[in-house]
């Protein structure tokens, strides 16, 4: 640890941009075992990640661009429609900001290739480094990059070159989504939110699968992200076997809402864990029965079950509210007696544990946030494009989600005890 005070002293003393560049593209946990790790002990150690991080997407955009001007992808003969072909590479020396660096410039047979990226006779290509690192970092639409480059530096990249040099993220999602995970968990949320994408000529409303935990240090991490077509207990049951493979043996809590066979879902991958059904998911639900002119003071009564002190006195309350409200809306109430098992697990936790479980919140602020990064966006062309937008928006949440959770000592030993032998 020794190492961390004057690294960040150096850090601190770099200009801004090449500060900000830095902290948008390295996750903090990434930072801090790097750093005490000996990777990073010194700003020339900085200097030279980020220059060998720029050389490689620098070199990556550059394939993508005459991927495009061919027509295929390198190796693709099947889609290959031109008598124009690779021939190797032009070494050439760039100045960037980071200093000189030697690159390859890929050639073609015909030689109408000319890169936009880093033009024929130019050797100057300083200043577009943070746009290069911002595109592979944050969700952007394929006209801001469009617009956004060419305002600063007057190169026209179209919506196709756009989406060929995002594509080069996808072995990065694919690494992501199938990293290994902790093996136990404390909590799990799940949830779908809703996009419409375009598929065979159609617009089809998609679900993506959402599965958010919280670890044993009290952080929120993102688990992965699934694109499927409407939500289904079924998939589900897809997401949780994927979870267990990798690595995931344990879940104290799952928080969810009232899908279907969710519960059935939850049970067959891990059985011992406990299953709390969302209260406002539950709520609103009953509200479809209720008349507009009574939702406000149907729900006022409602606050006395969900804040009721105990399980026994939730029921007395569910009671009075049957007696109340039954006759008229029967079926408003129907369905807190038969969904009781799922709907009463918290009452028998203290009030910091019952914040965390008894809601879905905590993954629909998730959803408010993915919302504002693709709202540009009413239609995605593919399941892949919004992959990809959910994933560098994914990336830059996690990033801002530094402190632990609120009162998270006195949660994990109260749940030590109501899960005795399971925690260590």
């Amino acid at each position: 640890m020794k190492l961390i005070a004057p690294f960040w002293q150096e850090l601190t003393n770099k200009s801004m941009s090449e500060r900000s560049i830095f902290m948008s593209i390295v996750p903090k946990e990434q930072l801090r075992e790097m750093i005490v790790g000996g990777n990073l002990k010194s700003a020339d150690d900085l200097h030279s990640f980020l220059k060998d991080l720029f050389k490689d997407a620098l070199q990556e955009m550059l394939e993508a661009e005459l991927e495009v001007e061919l027509g295929y992808s390198k190796g693709d003969r099947k889609n290959k429609e031109t008598e124009n072909r690779r021939n190797g590479y032009t070494e050439k020396t760039v100045k960037t900001k980071y200093g000189e660096m030697d690159i390859e410039v890929p050639r073609d047979r015909n030689g109408d290739f000319e890169p936009l990226v880093v033009p024929k006779n130019k050797r100057d290509i300083s200043g577009i480094e943070e746009q290069v690192i911002s595109l592979y970092a944050r969700g952007m639409s394929t006209r801001d990059i469009h617009d956004q480059v060419k305002d600063l530096y007057g190169i026209e990249l179209s919506a196709e070159m756009v989406s060929k040099i995002t594509d080069k993220i996808l072995p990065q999602i694919n690494e992501w989504q199938n990293r290994p995970l902790e093996s136990i968990y404390p909590f799990v949320f799940m949830d779908a939110i809703y996009y419409k994408v375009r598929e065979d000529g159609h617009i089809k409303s998609k679900a993506a699968y959402v599965v958010l935990g919280i670890n044993l240090e009290g952080h929120k991490d993102i688990l992965g992200v699934w694109i499927g077509e409407n939500e289904s207990s079924k998939f589900w049951l897809g997401v949780l076997n994927e979870l267990k493979n990798r690595g995931l043996e344990d879940v104290l809590i799952f928080s969810v809402d009232g899908l279907t066979g969710l519960k059935e879902a939850i049970q067959a991958v891990y059985p011992k864990a406990e299953i709390q059904r969302c209260i406002i998911h539950q709520l609103r639900n009953s509200f479809k029965y209720v008349s507009y002119k009574d939702i406000k003071a149907f729900s006022q009564d409602f606050k006395s079950i969900y804040t009721a002190v105990s399980e026994e006195s939730a029921l007395e309350n569910l009671s009075s509210l049957e007696e109340k409200w039954g006759k008229k809306y029967p079926f408003a109430l129907k369905s807190w007696y038969a969904n009781w098992d799922v709907l009463s697990p918290f009452f028998k936790y203290p009030s910091d544990i019952r914040r965390i479980m008894y809601t879905t919140n905590i993954i629909e602020g998730l959803h408010r946030q993915f919302r504002k990064a693709t709202k540009t966006k009413s239609i995605f062309p593919s399941d892949q494009s919004l992959e990809k937008m959910l994933y560098l928006s994914g990336q830059n949440i996690m990033k801002k989600w530094t402190l632990r959770y609120r009162n998270w000592d006195m949660v994990l030993n109260q749940l030590g005890i109501f899960f005795e032998g399971r925690i260590e």
